[in-house]
């Protein structure tokens, strides 16, 4: 989980995927498994069935697993309140 004093630094290819996340209009070239590592990376990934629940810091979220390799812009929008909530601003990714 992220600390209570911010969040936790990213590597490249996460601030990458943040980015994408947080750009709008909101992309359609997001791959699943690269949001899965930035999650796992910021917080807890656990599987249910055909969806995933995500902490990050105090938010919680779930998740349908998509069909296909690339997330729905639905899954975007919600990433993109959960990452701003929990301090993965674009401010915070330089």
């Amino acid at each position: 989980m992220a600390s209570p004093s911010g969040p936790r630094p990213l590597s490249s290819h996460h601030r990458d995927t943040v980015q994408k996340i947080l750009q709008h209009p909101a992309g359609h070239n997001i791959e699943w498994h690269d949001v899965v590592s930035l999650l796992e990376a910021i917080g807890t990934v656990e599987a249910h069935r055909d969806k995933v629940e995500v902490r990050v810091g105090s938010h919680t979220g779930f998740f349908d697993v998509p069909a296909h390799k690339d997330i729905e812009v639905e899954t975007v929008v919600a990433l993109r309140r959960m990452l701003t909530a929990s301090g993965y601003g674009v401010e915070n990714q330089r």
